[in-house]
């Protein structure tokens, strides 16, 4: 299993539903056990979570980021 190909996939997913990141925001580990495809053990599942936290957030960043480029190019 690679866990990081199974962050990638959730946050994907997540990322692509508004309904399931409002479950991500209240019950990160239901949703995720939620996620077709994505299959974890319990030891991995906090882990996972906080990496997809992560991910998620530097992503947010990333595209505020971009949108401040944007401003000053015009």
């Amino acid at each position: 299993m690679d866990v990081k190909e199974q962050i990638a996939k959730a946050v994907d997913k997540i990322t692509k539903d508004k309904q399931l990141q409002e479950q991500f925001r209240k019950d990160p580990v239901k949703a995720l056990e939620s996620v077709p495809g994505i299959d974890l053990p319990d030891d991995v599942i906090e882990q996972v979570v906080k990496d997809v936290k992560a991910k998620l957030t530097a992503d947010k960043l990333s595209d505020s980021a971009d949108a401040l480029k944007g401003l000053f190019k015009k």
